[in-house]
């Protein structure tokens, strides 16, 4: 197993536990980005990715993930098919059971990830890294 994807299922480890709090395996000018969504955007650096991913999370309740495979894409990505479950504050909509099936691409250079794209809808994700069928 690569050092890239020993790092992504170590950063997975803490978010299927629900714990989003760490950084450390963030590079300082890392480019983060959401694809679709009620929150789709783009933020640069540790305080623009805590930005967008506290006041995306901030409208969950029970907020969880949990990964269902690990794809290294080549040298520097490595692509994560995962499961989102969830409660909207507002909407009361439970995400688990609409099945929501979605994938995190991480850009990995030196042992931090240097861009992090979270996408909402699995088949997007494949074929933006070219594995669309």
């Amino acid at each position: 197993m690569s050092e890239n994807l020993d790092l992504v299922r170590s950063i997975f480890a803490e978010w299927e536990r629900g714990d989003f709090s760490s950084a450390e395996w963030a590079d300082p000018e890392i480019e983060f980005v959401m694809v679709g969504g009620d929150s789709p955007g783009s933020w640069r650096g540790l305080a623009g990715m805590a930005r967008g991913f506290r006041g995306w999370l901030s409208a969950w309740e029970a907020f969880r993930v949990k990964a269902d495979e690990y794809r290294e894409i080549d040298d520097e990505r490595v692509l994560v098919l995962l499961y989102v479950s969830g409660r909207g504050k507002t909407s009361g909509l439970q995400i688990g059971e609409i099945g929501t099936k979605g994938a995190n691409l991480f850009q990995i250079r030196g042992r931090k990830v240097t861009r992090l794209v979270l996408h909402w809808d699995r088949d997007q994700a494949l074929a933006d890294v070219g594995l669309g069928e």
